[in-house]
């Protein structure tokens, strides 16, 4: 009963982990293109992405039985709980680290890495890596590249149509009051002063500045429109990760007897939820800021692309990375605007190359641990 609780424990300590690092990726291009502020966005990615853990419940079977470990470790290591709670405890310390770094990692490679680590100290040779590169690697690997692909492909193809309907884009110049203080003329023992006003021109810095759409398509007013659906994107996105990421965790707790699979599912949502929350700040940061700049319509062809990946990932039960596929395509829209930070991509994606290793000796540590106290 401990380890089994043990598990239930490491599993939602996992859901943690993922909300903190995951949650705010679905919305980081609001945030980034400056259409809404963090306490907005974190919301809408928080309320949205509980939204997509629930639809999981009925969409996302296949994703469960991928990361229940069968067919990549023998039946009697894959379904015993001090395997499960080493692969939960060592992803969720690998995601974790991340987290507190401000790196955007993926948790679905945190789990690949931990159920290795894990599956290699309790049978070594025995792991079946021909599962292992055709059920987890090949996904991982070819998601970020078609994102890319995607992501160049269809800026272009937006940024034209734009052009073609004599939509063009301006700077916004803040031109209005301001508060000003004045000296006094009246006489006075001591020296005063007075409030007045004038009217200025406020001048901030480039990365303060913003830049909108002026002119309508099919009678809208484009920036509006922009704005409506670069919101409704995100929230897409956002949702097709909680249903991607959902099955995935709760893939561990199948072993806990009178615990079903919709149970488990609301207690990964409510894990992933907090997580979110209160630990999003720094990865929001890195994703927003860090990798390119954006403005609204970018930001809008990022989401698209990422959320249309995702939900087909998640109905042929393929466990692809939302953080990969987020992180390529704004790779892809860097690429074609030319305002890629280089520097930053390289560090993500070696932080994308250490998280196996690091997560299999977190669970290969773990699973070490809890065989010695079971004896």
């Amino acid at each position: 009963m401990t380890i089994l609780i043990t598990l239930f424990l490491a599993t939602c300590f996992l859901a943690y982990s993922n909300g903190a690092n995951d949650n705010f990726k679905g919305v980081a291009t609001l945030f980034g293109s400056k259409t809404t502020s963090y306490k907005y966005a974190i919301w809408w990615a928080t309320i949205t992405t509980f939204a997509g853990s629930m639809a999981s419940i009925f969409l996302a079977h296949g994703l469960v039985s991928t990361f229940s470990g069968k067919g990549l470790v023998p039946q009697n290591i894959s379904i015993s709980p001090e395997f499960l709670t080493a692969v939960a405890i060592g992803a969720a310390l690998a995601v974790m680290v991340a987290t507190i770094t401000g790196f955007p990692i993926s948790t679905t490679h945190s789990l690949t890495g931990s159920l290795v680590g894990a599956g290699f100290v309790a049978v070594g040779s025995q792991v079946n890596f021909a599962v292992l590169g055709r059920a987890f690697f090949l996904p991982l690997l070819l998601s970020p590249v078609i994102a890319i692909v995607f992501g160049c492909i269809l800026y272009i193809i937006f940024r034209r149509i734009r052009i073609h309907s004599g939509i063009t884009k301006e700077w916004c110049l803040c031109v209005g009051e301001q508060g000003k203080v004045v000296p006094s003329c009246n006489p006075a023992p001591a020296l005063t002063v007075q409030y007045g006003s004038a009217i200025g021109i406020t001048i901030d810095t480039q990365e303060n500045c913003q830049e909108i759409y002026k002119g309508h398509f099919l009678g809208m007013n484009s920036q509006k429109l922009l704005d409506y659906l670069h919101f409704c994107s995100a929230g897409v996105v956002s949702f097709a990760r909680g249903l991607n990421d959902t099955p995935k965790i709760v893939a561990l707790l199948l072993l806990i007897k009178g615990l079903s699979v919709h149970w488990g599912m609301l207690a990964v949502a409510v894990g992933m939820t907090a997580g979110g929350l209160l630990n999003a700040k720094k990865v929001a940061e890195t994703m927003s800021n860090k990798i390119t700049k954006l403005n609204h319509g970018q930001g809008f062809t990022a989401n698209l692309v990422t959320s249309m990946l995702v939900i087909c990932a998640s109905k042929f039960g393929m466990p692809v990375s939302t953080t990969h596929v987020s992180v390529g395509s704004l790779f892809g829209i860097g690429l074609v605007t030319r305002h890629l930070n280089t520097r930053m991509v390289l560090e993500i994606l070696l932080s994308w190359f250490i998280t196996l290793p690091i997560a299999a000796v977190f669970s290969g540590g773990s699973y070490w641990i809890l065989r010695k106290l079971a004896i």
